[in-house]
């Protein structure tokens, strides 16, 4: 009984200990909201909008947009991106020394080359690819909708582009190694429940006792 008491503290402590975290995340550890920090970024001046120049290749990449001063302290955000079928699968945000902002950037374009894009392009490209994801089924990461404001009156409508997403005419998913095995098959339940057993392809880990 001891024991199971014990054990039953340390995980209500643990869970605590995350939760601070995550609101620490949200509010950048001084009790400013997430959106609130955006909202302000926004008003200061485009530094750098890049793209993974391999994006529409590979399937994944990263959209990379700063703000700010560059002699000050700008602001980064990137979005991790996957074309192929999860839209937009990743999001940060965070304020930058600027003498550190070209260190940073250069490592999110370590895995593809980044090259710079038009923002009108940048925000039109994540407005649709998350409506495409949508359509799936798939909701973009938890901070998207407040760290995308960060274009602030950049306007996607001055962009003409017309995007083309999945592979070959169709979603491919691919399980990455977080994902656990219930997420993988309710994901894959969910594509075909939408567009049937032949309307996608997906390439996922196989487990040690089958899948």
């Amino acid at each position: 009984m001891g024991n199971s008491n014990m054990a039953a503290r340390r995980g209500a402590k643990a869970n605590r200990r995350k939760a601070i975290v995550a609101q620490k995340r949200r509010t950048g550890g001084f009790g400013e909201s997430l959106a609130s920090r955006v909202a302000r970024a926004a008003t200061t001046p485009i530094l750098h909008c890049m793209l993974s120049e391999e994006l529409f290749e590979t399937g994944m990449g990263n959209l990379v947009l700063a703000r700010g001063i560059a002699i000050g302290q700008p602001v980064i955000a990137a979005f991790l991106l996957d074309t192929f079928c999860l839209g937009v699968k990743d999001v940060m945000f965070r304020s930058v020394e600027g003498a550190r902002l070209a260190s940073i950037i250069d490592r999110l374009g370590a895995a593809t080359p980044l090259a710079p894009v038009e923002p009108s392009y940048a925000r039109k490209l994540l407005h649709d690819l998350v409506q495409w994801a949508g359509a799936l089924g798939i909701q973009p990461h938890q901070d998207y909708a407040a760290v995308e404001q960060l274009f602030g009156d950049v306007d996607p409508r001055a962009c003409s582009a017309a995007f083309r997403f999945g592979q070959e005419g169709k979603p491919l998913y691919v399980a990455g190694p977080s994902e656990s095995q219930s997420m993988v098959r309710q994901r894959i339940n969910e594509l075909t429940r939408r567009l049937g057993p032949e309307g996608f392809h997906y390439v996922v880990p196989v487990p040690e006792h089958g899948f």
